[in-house]
């Protein structure tokens, strides 16, 4: 079986070495769950997809954000969400991903929408936190809202500054059309240019999403490790424990401590955190 829970269980079963591996892509993770492994490349993981998927799908992408300081290092060029579609990141027969999960004995295609967890480690004078965290932690809103409302902002600025005006239906329309990322991943090539442009979208977490910030979630302490679930009500709250207890058991590993967190935009997170 298969499943972030079971990821997140291996980790805990190698937690000292969170201390000691220089960089978390040199984690010894257990390659048994994985469908495939990356470098530089999103996803940095994936789980392997269950046949049977009645109480875990598998599937779950991960990416690994490393830190020598207590905040949340940037996301180069993939905006962070909650999930992903397979085909925003597979593309052509001869991808290295698609063959990786291919070779794992993955049928891709079964689960078109996967999804996204971040593996975040930060560093402080001696201590560390680590955090798998859900991907509607950093996900407030969603990414077309977020470039659109971006944008907005720029549109907004120019206009003031030149001291032009434009129409509301025009920049509706001009902000729908810069509202998807991968406009903006795609090189342009410009006639009698002698380079070609891509412009890069770069995300930096705010204090209020940056989980390991001890004034906005003191709960996270210092050399611990945390895996941090969305849980909106009890209903919720019941299905996750009912989960970790058929992965973790109750009295293996040691007990873990359980309690919520208020995400300052996004309701409340179910933590497990156990001491490293």
């Amino acid at each position: 079986m298969y499943s972030i829970y079971h990821f997140f269980y291996s980790l805990v079963k190698k937690k000292e070495l969170f201390k000691t591996v220089r960089k978390l892509d040199r984690f010894p993770f257990d390659k048994k769950l994985l469908s495939c492994k990356n470098e530089g490349v999103f996803p940095d993981l994936a789980i392997r997809l269950n046949k049977d998927r009645k109480i875990f799908t598998g599937g779950e992408l991960i990416e690994l954000k490393d830190s020598d300081s207590y905040t949340v290092s940037s996301f180069n060029s993939t905006i962070p969400s909650r999930s992903k579609r397979i085909e925003d990141f597979i593309t052509g027969e001869k991808s290295i991903i698609k063959l990786q999960m291919e070779n794992a004995g993955n049928d891709i295609s079964s689960l078109p929408v996967r999804d996204v967890f971040y593996l975040v480690r930060g560093k402080r004078n001696h201590h560390i936190k680590v955090c798998l965290v859900y991907g509607s932690f950093f996900e407030t809103i969603s990414i077309e809202n977020l470039i659109s409302q971006s944008f907005s902002q720029v549109l907004d600025e120019r206009l003031k500054e030149s001291g032009k005006e434009i129409s509301d239906e025009l920049k509706e329309t001009l902000l729908s059309v810069f509202s998807q990322q991968q406009n903006f991943s795609r090189v342009r090539s410009v006639e009698k240019a002698s380079v070609k442009l891509r412009f890069r979208i770069m995300t930096e977490v705010k204090s209020e999403g940056n989980i390991l910030n001890l004034n906005k979630y003191p709960e996270i302490k210092d050399d611990t490790l945390n895996f941090v679930l969305p849980c909106h009500n009890e209903n919720e709250e019941k299905e996750i424990k009912q989960k970790a207890v058929l992965v973790f058991g109750q009295t293996d590993p040691p007990q873990f401590s359980v309690f919520r967190i208020k995400h300052h935009f996004n309701g409340h997170f179910l933590v497990f955190q156990i001491p490293l």
